[in-house]
């Protein structure tokens, strides 16, 4: 895939520094005990990092998304990145 997209780094190191301090919190935390439960640390887990890396608090986004599927709607995209 390198080869035909330069771009990319030959290696994972940033994802898998990303996700360091959320095994770390996940093991500290002794896991979940059900798959809903993972499943939610997991969304909320990429939905925090997607924001912070596009530089937006992730906490006015969650509300939002709470709010939304409260109402019944689906929830709204993630924001977009600050400028």
């Amino acid at each position: 895939m390198v080869l035909d997209h330069p771009e990319l780094p030959l290696n994972n190191n940033e994802a898998e520094r990303a996700l360091r301090h959320w095994v770390i919190a996940r093991r500290i935390g002794m896991g979940t005990r059900t798959a809903q439960g993972t499943r939610t640390f997991a969304h909320l887990a990429s939905i925090i990092e997607i924001c912070r890396k596009r530089a937006v608090s992730p906490w006015p986004s969650l509300a939002e998304v709470i709010r939304q599927r409260h109402q019944g709607f689906q929830a709204p995209p993630l924001p977009s990145p600050a400028i």
